[in-house]
Formats: C-alpha cells, structure tokens, sequence
C-alpha cells in the first residue's frame, strides 16, 4: 500500500527537517554544503518554491518554505535525493540512503509563528555549540535576514518584510529580536 502523501499545501509556509540516516553526517565539509545549496537552489526553482530560511548543520537541514503546488515539497525532497544524495554517495564511494526515512514537515500556519520558527531555525548552530553568534555560521539564512546578504535562493517572507519600512531598519530589528525570549 502506498504511503499517504505529505500534507504541503500550496501557499501555505512549511518547516521541514531532514535528518542524516542514524543522525550520521550528511555534510563533511564547505562544499557538499555549497552542493546541497545549489540543488536546492535549482529545485525550488524548477518547482516554484520560495525558500525563505534554512539552516545546514552537520547531520540535518531545517528548511522553511512555501510552495506554490501542493506537490512542490514533495517533489524537491525527491529531486534533492537525485542531485545532492547520489553524488555524495559517489564522491563518497557509499551506498544506501543519507537520510533517514522521509523528510518531516509541519505546516505554519500562524504568520507571527513564522518569525519565530524562522529565529529556531537560524538559532540551531548557536544551540548546538558551535558558534556563540549565528552571524557567525556561514550555512544559515541569518546573514540574509540580519545583514541584508544575498543569497540565490532566498526569498523574505511577507511577515519578515513587514518588520520594518525598508531595509536598514528590518535587519536591525530582527537583530534584536533573534535572542529575544
């Protein structure tokens, strides 16, 4: 019997998390890391999702995004298996799975618990003790959020934007909210 599909509605914003296979790592190093960005990068283009923060840690990935199909997510977790897991296991000289059965999903569904799963997200490294500043964390969608960096597949969320009337002030306050309890 098939399994039932993930419930990802369109429109609607999304936290998954994919975790390695027996919490096992899934990034060795700054370029699968860089990998993994650009295929999710390409994925969320060819299925119309915007990614509006994410974080790569050494054995997960927390994802925040919305699709613009109820199938969107489904699809790139399936197209990241295609064009991040199966040259990681060939650069790797491995077999078998990465991940650790499906990816899981939740689905966000209040605009002002957005923010703050996107600031659980972009907190993990510092959680996880290996940076004490999450500007210091080079995988993460903070520098985005709090120093306006660029990145190919970022898109602000509404209710990001609305923190503020332009640029400038919307980094600052979401600086000094990120360590607000």
């Amino acid at each position: 019997m098939p399994r039932l599909p993930r419930f990802c509605p369109a429109d609607h914003p999304t936290h998954v998390v994919q975790r390695g296979n027996n919490r096992q790592v899934c990034f060795t190093c700054d370029d699968d890391m860089a990998a993994y960005a650009h295929s999710l990068h390409k994925g969320a283009t060819k299925y119309g999702i915007a990614v509006h923060a994410w974080v790569f840690m050494t054995n997960h990935v927390h994802l925040i995004m919305t699709p613009s199909t109820a199938q969107g997510v489904s699809h790139l977790m399936r197209y990241m298996g295609r064009h991040y897991v199966q040259p990681f296991n060939f650069r790797y000289a491995r077999s078998g799975s990465l991940f650790e059965g499906r990816f899981r999903s939740s689905l966000v569904q209040d605009d002002a618990y957005l923010i703050n799963c996107i600031r659980y997200v972009e907190l993990n490294p510092v959680r996880a003790g290996m940076t004490t500043d999450p500007g210091d964390y080079r995988w993460s969608s903070y520098r985005c959020h709090a120093f306006g960096n660029t990145a190919r597949m970022w898109t602000p969320c509404p209710e990001y934007l609305c923190l503020g009337e332009n640029e400038t002030e919307r980094q600052k306050i979401y600086r000094e909210m990120i360590y607000r309890k």
